[in-house]
């Protein structure tokens, strides 16, 4: 037996080398060819590709935000409806991982945005005037025709004191706006600390000089107005010209650097993350039912720490907001400092009460979970950037400043310089698709058989010549004359039979007004886009790209 085992020997060891060598093989490594074709994969290796490398990484969580891993839940299952609405039907939805800021956007995080806009765009000059006041929250939200509150209308906003409370009288538009300038400022920084801009960059825009995320991302070279200064000063393209290698780099989706923009959450995002369900999960079930972001049924705390107090920061009672002095169970008498209640199992605070927040949808009463019950949204309106006779995407500059008039007269600026122009999508992007049809997509399956699909054998306008609405709400006018007054006009018709439309949000959550049973999630009021009260705010979402765990979840072994 021994001697067999040595004559066969050099064969094994033969056998084992080419075993060996076809592992080695299956093993490539992946970081310097491709797996689709074995070539290097970013094409051939000359000097502006040899150092670069295949990075895999998470994406970076924003500032201000906290994860909500995503799951399945019932939507609009509400326990009370004292105003009668039926607007709620319980649906079974499922909502993607993403990001939601940990409190409220503040007086002081809304003022950092004014200050931005007062330095780039001074209010002092005719042309930018609007940009700075069209920003502003209406401080008169605070004032009632039965009720002394001026001391809220002067100091709420600016106030050291009011600083860390949730800002207020910030309409829809508002809210979008600040979204947007805030992706803005984060990657702007980003890009600054990774070198792709000079540094200090940020702290020297100008209206002919201002950086915007979507504009860096398809026309680099025409960001910061063209200024090739701003990213051919900086730490990397230094360092590419050292090495005689004319290649100007800029930062792009595939580096993973950029994050994605910051938004409204979605109704359903919202409503998810409020209620907090990874609270009473087991396994891949709930062990039972939420009212309201924390556990049990009731409002008040349970603990013996502080039994009896309240969990959130609501109105209690007629004339009653915030408990007696010396024992106020609430701990405010309108809105409270942000973080002033126990989060939520998400680690979110204030999802009930203090102020109802914004969400990006339009409302309609039914939720049509028939259609969609993957990430459910109404508000869609489907755009593509506009082309220059040059075959060049357009940008916004200060000459070319988009600013709309309001119903309510107030003058907004819609599109910002340095922001790309972008038009609705055409026939071409819509002819033989399945998914989408027209742009805009707001009042998809409203009811109306205009509203499910395209038909040619139904027209938009009836007989006397009038838009045909599923709503048929107010139409308000404006005459703004040319000295920039408007002259407002109300709609007088008796035919109309709704306030709800296209321009119409969705707010969720209880606020310091409201009594207890706006506190649960899944309740649901409306507002037109345009308006402001003292009651609602919002916070910001960000979509999560890649993986739905940020740790991959243990699962049980049978």
């Amino acid at each position: 037996m021994i001697l067999v085992f040595k004559k066969s020997l050099p064969y094994l060891l033969i056998v084992f080398t080419i075993l060996a060598s076809t592992n080695c093989s299956n093993n490539r490594d992946y970081t310097k060819s491709s797996r689709a074709t074995g070539w290097s994969a970013f094409g051939r290796q000359d000097g502006s590709h040899k150092n670069r490398k295949i990075q895999v990484k998470e994406q970076e969580t924003g500032p201000g935000l906290v994860f909500i891993e995503g799951g399945t839940f019932t939507m609009g299952r509400v326990q009370d409806d004292p105003m009668g609405d039926w607007n709620n039907t319980p649906n079974q939805q499922h909502v993607q991982s993403f990001y939601m800021d940990e409190t409220e956007v503040t007086n002081l995080m809304y003022l950092e945005y004014l200050d931005w806009l007062k330095k780039v765009f001074p209010p002092e000059e005719k042309n930018f005037k609007k940009i700075y006041e069209g920003a502003l929250p209406d401080t008169l939200v605070w004032r009632s025709r039965l009720g002394y509150n001026e001391v809220m209308t002067n100091q709420y906003l600016r106030h050291p004191a009011f600083a860390e409370y949730p800002v207020v009288g910030v309409s829809w538009i508002q809210a979008v706006e600040f979204s947007k300038w805030r992706t803005d400022r984060v990657n702007e920084l980003i890009l600054e600390e990774e070198g792709f801009i000079k540094e200090n960059t940020r702290y020297n825009s100008t209206p002919n000089s201002v950086f915007t995320t979507e504009t860096y991302l398809k026309a680099p070279t025409l960001t910061y107005g063209g200024n090739d200064s701003i990213t051919g000063g900086s730490q990397r393209s230094q360092k590419i010209a050292q090495r005689g290698d004319s290649t100007q780099i800029f930062a792009r989706r595939k580096d993973g650097l950029l994050l994605p923009s910051y938004r409204l959450p979605t109704e359903a995002e919202w409503e998810y993350a409020a209620l907090g369900l990874v609270g009473v999960r087991d396994k891949n079930t709930y062990r039972g039912r939420k009212k309201y972001p924390w556990n049990g049924q009731y409002t008040r705390s349970k603990s013996r720490k502080n039994r009896g107090d309240q969990l959130a920061n609501f109105k209690q009672s007629d004339g009653d907001y915030g408990g007696i002095a010396g024992w106020s169970d609430d701990g405010a008498d309108v809105t409270a400092q942000v973080k002033s209640y126990k989060p939520n199992d998400y680690g979110l605070y204030d999802m009930a009460g203090n102020v109802a927040e914004w969400v990006a949808d339009v409302y309609r009463p039914i939720v049509d979970d028939d259609y969609n019950d993957f990430n459910y949204f109404r508000g869609n309106i489907y755009t593509k950037n506009a082309i220059d006779e040059n075959g060049n995407v357009k940008v916004t500059t200060p000459e070319t400043m988009e600013y709309d008039t309001l119903p309510n007269g107030k003058i907004v600026a819609r599109k910002y310089p340095g922001e790309l122009v972008t038009v609705p999508v055409d026939k071409q992007e819509t002819h033989l698709r399945l998914n989408f049809s027209k742009s805009d997509n707001r009042n998809y399956r409203d009811g109306d058989k205009l509203s499910l699909r395209y038909n040619p054998a139904f027209s938009d306008v009836d007989s006397e010549g009038n838009e045909r609405r599923m709503y048929n709400s107010p139409v308000f006018n404006l005459e703004v004359a040319q000295n920039g007054s408007v002259n407002p006009e109300y709609d007088r018709s008796s035919q109309r039979r709704t306030l709800i439309n296209d321009e119409v949000r969705v707010y969720k959550g209880g606020s310091w007004k409201d009594r207890d049973y706006w506190l649960d999630p899944a309740q649901r009021r409306y507002l037109p886009q345009y308006m402001a009260t003292n009651y609602i705010g919002f916070r910001c979402a960000m979509s999560r790209v890649g993986s739905k765990f940020k740790k991959k979840n243990k699962r049980a072994t049978h």
